[in-house]
């Protein structure tokens, strides 16, 4: 199987922007040189502003989508963005265990960046309960990780987020990589959390604009790079080189957010990319 590119399979609702969601996932993971499938787990209405409406697929067709291309191609990795239902997560979960060795990058997609809510307390719950015990690396903005370990008993308006990796940690996720756009911090603080603490901690430019797909774009790159062989903490630090060059090369294309340029290799420039401006704390 070597003359084929590593394979990555991705859960996910479609975006007619192309700004996030599958189509976002499907550039990404052909731009790191991967070979990407697709299950499509809701057809959504919206633009680069936001999210109108999501129509969930029916959980049977999620799973004979996944079930369809799995026994047909060896995968690699996973990875899962917006899922639509409950019933989804319930079918999705099932599948993957049937993959125990294959890793999942788990993007909990909870509202789009206007704030459009997409994840009812019911979905929370059988994300905690199914998933995130099979998930190798979730990745949450620090808005997402707050909302994950919130419930009736816990109810901190802003909690630490080294303190809710951990609590999300003890749910079943092996790593957890807090990004913090939503911060109010100088620069963008990245932090990869495992079972011992503070794996890695970089520090990133806050660019101007608002992006559409950030999230996707960083997730998928990980499990493209998961797939190739890398190990979580490579492959997360050269994700978000990656991601943050695809955002830096950004473009407005409608009367909405930013959206990622996930080929900026690929186009020429008459100005060279900016180098690497992290500043990585281990």
């Amino acid at each position: 199987m070597s003359d084929i590119p590593p394979i990555v399979l991705t859960f996910a609702a479609t975006d007619p922007s192309g700004g996030a969601g599958l189509q976002a996932d499907i550039l990404t993971v052909a731009s790191m040189g991967c070979h990407p499938l697709s299950v499509v787990t809701a057809v959504t209405i919206q633009d680069s502003s936001g999210v109108d409406d999501v129509l969930p697929i029916d959980a049977e067709w999620v799973a004979d989508q996944a079930r369809a291309v799995l026994e047909d191609m060896p995968v690699a990795a996973f990875k899962i963005g917006l899922l639509g239902s409950v019933e989804n997560i319930a079918a999705i979960a099932e599948v993957i265990s049937d993959y125990p060795d294959i890793p999942l990058v788990f993007d909990p997609v909870l509202a789009s960046g206007r704030g459009d809510d997409l994840a009812s307390e019911d979905m929370l719950d059988a994300m905690r309960e199914l998933l995130l015990p099979q998930t190798t690396i979730l990745t949450p903005n620090s808005m997402e990780a707050r909302r994950l370990i919130q419930d009736e008993e816990n109810d901190e308006d802003n909690p630490n987020l080294a303190e809710c990796a951990k609590r999300i940690m003890l749910l079943g996720c092996e790593y957890v990589l807090v990004t913090g756009t939503h911060e109010h911090t100088p620069k963008v603080i990245n932090t990869l959390y495992g079972a011992r603490g503070v794996v890695r901690s970089d520090n990133w430019p806050r660019l101007p604009g608002i992006y559409h797909g950030s999230g996707c774009t960083l997730a998928s790159a990980i499990a493209a790079l998961l797939a190739s062989g890398l190990p979580v903490e490579e492959a997360v630090k050269e994700a978000q080189e990656y991601t943050w060059q695809a955002l830096q090369f950004g473009f407005r294309p409608g009367m909405g957010q930013h959206i990622p340029d996930r080929l900026f290799w690929a186009r020429d420039e008459d100005d060279e990319p900016k180098e690497d401006e992290s500043d990585t704390l281990h």
